[in-house]
């Protein structure tokens, strides 16, 4: 079965939180890998643009 790609969780401040994954390929091999990060709500679209 699939994992579920985004959780949304909530931290001590009340800041709803996702858990972005992003595939990202090596620039030395050229395999691809998963980069995973905790980005709050309102941030997540500068973290996939970069």
């Amino acid at each position: 079965m699939a994992k579920k790609a985004v959780a949304t969780l909530h931290q001590g401040e009340k800041v709803a939180s996702v858990k972005v994954i992003k595939m990202v390929k090596s620039p030395k091999t050229g395999a691809y890998f998963f980069d995973e990060e905790m980005v709050p709500n309102d941030k997540v679209n500068e973290y996939i643009k970069k």
